[in-house]
C-alpha cells in the first residue's frame, strides 16, 4: 500500500508534502500561540494543520521503509531512518498545544461574549495561561522544525551522495 504511486515511489511525493506541511503546522503553532488576533480567526487552521502534520508522518516512515527495502540499506540511510524516528512525537506535541491553544481561543471568546465581573475576574487569574501556551509553541515549533530539517537534509544527502543502492 504504502510502495508505489502509478508505478512511482511514494516515499519522495508524501515526504515533499511532509515537509511543507510539517514546518508550517509549527509556524502557525507559533503565530496562534504569540499573536492574539491571529488565534481569534486562525485557531481552527492551526489545529487541521496540526492534525495533517501528524497523519503525514507515520505515511512518510512507512513508505520510506519501504522504499528502503527496494534500494537496500546503507549507512546514510540508516541515519535518515533513525532520525525519522523522532518527528512523530515532536508533531503529536504541536496538534497537542494547538488542540490547547484552541480550547484557549473558545474560552476567550465565550469570556468576551459575556461580560460580567465574576468572569473577568476569573479569566485575569488566569494569565498564567497564554505564557504557558507560547512557551509549549516555541518549545515543540522549534523542536519540530528542527528534526524536521535535519531528517529532510540527511535524506537528501542520502539521495545526491551518489552512495545509494
Amino acid at each position: 500500500m504504502f510502495d508505489t504511486f502509478f508505478g512511482l515511489p511514494l516515499h519522495p511525493l508524501v515526504v515533499h508534502a511532509t515537509e511543507v506541511i510539517v514546518p508550517l503546522a509549527a509556524l502557525l503553532v507559533l503565530l496562534t500561540a504569540a499573536w492574539p488576533r491571529f488565534r481569534r480567526w486562525g485557531a481552527y487552521l492551526t489545529a487541521g494543520t496540526a492534525l495533517v502534520a501528524v497523519a503525514l508522518v507515520p505515511i512518510s516512515k512507512e513508505s520510506g521503509e519501504r522504499l528502503e527495502a527496494r534500494v537496500g540499506e546503507n549507512a546514510l540511510i540508516d541515519a535518515h531512518s533513525e532520525l525519522a524516528d523522532g518527528l512523530l512525537p515532536w508533531t503529536v506535541g504541536l496538534l497537542v498545544v494547538a488542540a490547547a491553544l484552541l480550547w484557549w481561543n473558545l474560552r476567550e471568546r465565550r469570556a468576551r461574549a459575556s461580560s460580567d465581573d465574576a468572569r473577568a475576574s476569573r479569566r485575569a487569574n488566569l494569565r498564567w495561561v497564554p505564557v504557558t501556551l507560547l512557551v509549549a509553541a516555541v518549545v515543540v515549533a522549534g523542536g519540530t522544525t528542527v528534526d524536521a530539517v535535519l531528517i529532510g537534509h540527511s535524506g537528501a544527502t542520502a539521495v545526491w551522495s551518489g552512495d545509494m543502492g
